[in-house]
């Protein structure tokens, strides 16, 4: 990575470090009039060897189905730690590690699905992210998104880009962008797209192409 995206990737990792113990508090009441439904959407897509990237404090845990094997990483020690003791409260194994989603610390094609829920927005490279997220899946591996973006609404656009100008600056956090063009420049057929909201929120189910 640059010296630029270094920097971003260290304010990113200060800001949730910073926020982690009032996170699930927080979004809460985003996932009850915003990001509803998300999580059951992503989980009940997961097959395989799952790799959550940004897993944050493991709020997806519990909606994966009972027969995958789960991998998580993310960046912020103190989410993981938060991570932790809900996989040990649900009685999952899962191995969560520390690690950055622009270098996944994984060889190739190791996972069956990659998932990634509200974590992208701030991710310093999303384009680099989502290339690693490619070169781990399995060829017919699925790929499995769910984010912010800009609104389909041009006045909660405005108010978006008025928004990011204090979010970008303090914690990295984007909301007008949109990550299914660099899903589809990595390479991914898109098996399913929804958008909710007046346009923000996005879920992506993906495919990595089979060999030949």
């Amino acid at each position: 990575m640059t010296a630029t995206s270094d920097d971003e990737t260290a304010k990113v990792l200060r800001a949730w470090e910073k926020g982690a113990p009032a996170y699930d508090r927080q979004i809460a009441v985003l996932e009850k009039i915003w990001f509803g439904g998300a999580r059951e959407w992503l989980g009940a897509r997961a097959r395989g060897r799952v790799l959550e990237v940004a897993v944050g404090t493991g709020l997806n845990l519990p909606h994966y189905p009972a027969g995958v094997t789960i991998t998580g990483i993310e960046l912020s020690p103190a989410m993981l730690a938060i991570a932790r003791r809900r996989a040990a409260d649900l009685g999952r194994t899962v191995d969560l590690r520390i690690g950055d989603a622009q270098a996944l610390p994984f060889g190739d094609q190791a996972f069956d699905t990659v998932a990634c829920a509200l974590s992208l927005c701030a991710i310093p490279d999303p384009a680099t992210a989502i290339g690693e997220m490619a070169r781990v899946l399995v060829p017919g591996g699925r790929l499995l998104l769910v984010d912010h973006i800009a609104s389909t609404w041009p006045p909660i656009r405005a108010a978006q880009r008025l928004v990011e100008r204090l979010t970008v600056r303090t914690a990295g956090e984007h909301f007008t962008r949109r990550q299914l063009p660099l899903v589809r420049a990595a390479g991914f057929e898109i098996v399913e797209v929804e958008r909710l909201k007046a346009g923000t929120v996005e879920r992506v189910f993906a495919r990595k192409p089979p060999v030949g």
